[in-house]
Order: C-alpha cells, then structure tokens, then sequence
C-alpha cells in the first residue's frame, strides 16, 4: 500500500514546478500588469507575456530541460492574447482563465452530486488497500478537500468577473495574480494535510 508518508512537502512543491516552475507561471502575469500598469496600451500589455512566454521556451530548449510546461502555458498565454486582440479590450486577456475555472469548478462540485469526489477518487488511486479506501475517515476527507477545490475556483470566479465585467484591469490582473499560485500551493499544501491525517488515522 502507498502511504500518505511517501508524500512530502517537497514532492509537494515539486508537483507545481519547484522554483522555477513558480517562477515561470507567474512572471507572465506580472509582465502584463506591469506593462499595462505603465503604458493603459492593450497591443504592448499581451504582447509582453508572448514575448516572454517564447524566451522561457527557448531558455528550456537551451538547457535541454523538458518543454511541455513552457509550451503548454505559452499556448493559453497566446491564445489570451489574441482573444484579447480580437476584442479590443485588454481585461479579455483573462477569459480563458474564467473558462478553466468554470470547468473544474463544475468537476469539482459536479463529482460531490454524484457521490464520487473527484479528490477521494485521485487518492485512491495511491491506496492500494480496500478497507483504507471504505474507512469512513478517508471518504470523509475525499468529500472535504473536493470541497474546498470546487469553492476555491468558483471564488476566482465570484472575485474577478466583476471586475473584468467593470473594465478594471489593472485590478483583475494584480487580483488574479494573488488567487494564482499562493492561493493553490496553500490549497494542495492544506488538501495533503488533510487526506494524510485521514490516511494515518486508517493505517496507524
């Protein structure tokens, strides 16, 4: 069976990229704010983060390092950016962001309905043990910590559509910086506390 000891806060902390991988996700968003902060310009405020977005790829493909992190967030960065392009209006830069926190908004709240935590069923994927997945303590914790990933993307939600609906962007920018990164790497700090102290209760 694997145990909730094997997870640490540095395997943790590596699931999210380690240094450089919360480097990386969030320099492009302080590129915009800072670029739009200073010049209000839609063009040169999505451009920035395009631009930086390709200087990461090729630091990566330099070093040799994996690519697919880059590419990935690089792909949304662009594909913001020219949504935003497209509208004219520099807050539509965010819109991808309203729809991925929908989506796993609705997976995380939708798979409460069912009966089937989408958290608990993650877990179970580690626990090969059958009465460790029945214990009512590690259901419970399956249903807590979906819960609070469902309710933290649909705060992003409650939190920075108004202001994307009011054309703050400066705003919605600094604002979705805060609810980026911080705030998840304290939620899947909090998640593992809380599917662990379910787990060691089980297998003490």
């Amino acid at each position: 069976m694997i145990g909730s000891e094997r997870v640490t806060a540095s395997s943790l902390f590596a699931a999210i990229g380690g240094v450089r991988g919360v480097i990386e996700s969030m320099v492009p968003g302080f590129v915009f704010l800072i670029v739009f902060t200073v010049t209000g310009q839609l063009l040169p405020s999505v451009l920035a983060p395009v631009a930086m977005a390709i200087v990461l790829l090729l630091v990566r493909l330099a070093q040799r390092l994996p690519v697919l992190p880059a590419v990935s967030g690089g792909l949304g960065i662009v594909l913001s950016a020219g949504f935003a392009l497209f509208t004219g209006r520099a807050e539509d830069n965010f819109v991808g962001g309203f729809i991925t926190n929908s989506i796993y908004a609705i997976l995380m709240l939708g798979s409460l309905l069912v009966r089937k935590p989408l958290i608990g069923v993650v877990t179970n994927l580690f626990v090969h043990d059958e009465a460790t997945k029945s214990a009512p303590r590690v259901i419970r914790a399956g249903y807590i910590a979906t819960a609070l990933w469902g309710c933290f993307f649909a705060l992003r939600l409650a939190v920075q559509v108004p202001l994307w609906a009011a054309g703050v962007t400066t705003a919605l920018a600094a604002t979705k910086l805060l609810m980026g990164l911080p705030m998840y790497a304290a939620l899947l700090w909090l998640s593992w506390l809380i599917v662990r102290s379910a787990l060691d209760s089980v297998e003490s």
